[in-house]
């Protein structure tokens, strides 16, 4: 799975203007015309693909849900949360 975050250079809690001013630094760095390196190309449609997904907000906010279930964000929180949700459940049904 792409990190969307890490292409654009952002954490995960940017805002909607954060993410289009990161693709628009990214994409113009980046852009074929622009760039001769051999993986820019590559580098270029891996930044619009990360904006295509962080910048729709169901999009987002599933691409969100996977990276927390893949534990991609901070391990130990992650499974702090779903501790507590899952003694949540359990201790409402007592």
């Amino acid at each position: 799975m792409s990190e969307h975050y890490a292409a654009l250079g952002l954490k995960s809690d940017a805002t909607l203007a954060d993410i289009k001013r990161a693709f628009r630094q990214k994409a113009s760095q980046f852009h074929p015309d622009r760039n001769t390196a051999e993986d820019a190309p590559a580098r270029f449609r891996e930044v619009q693909e990360a904006y295509d997904v962080l910048s729709d907000e169901t999009k987002r906010k599933a691409y969100d849900d996977n990276r927390r279930r893949n534990l991609l964000d901070d391990p130990a929180q992650t499974a702090r949360e779903i501790w507590t949700a899952y003694f949540q459940q359990v201790l409402n049904r007592s």
